[in-house]
């Protein structure tokens, strides 16, 4: 039972993955407000795009 003790209170405190932990959590936090706004990001590319496509013909 002192092992089991002892190697969750070593894995509480290890803080070598916490940098990980970081980056996936702000990654998933931009995947989420990109999937929330979605439909206005795609809007707005699409608007650009015929802009550019409008200002290259002309």
């Amino acid at each position: 039972m002192e092992q089991l003790t002892t190697f969750f209170k070593n894995f509480w405190n290890d803080e070598e993955g916490l940098e990980t932990i970081e980056i996936l959590l702000i990654l998933s936090v931009l995947i989420v407000i990109a999937i929330m706004f979605k439909d206005k990001i795609m809007e707005w590319a699409n608007k650009l795009f015929n802009d550019i496509d409008t200002e290259i013909m002309n």
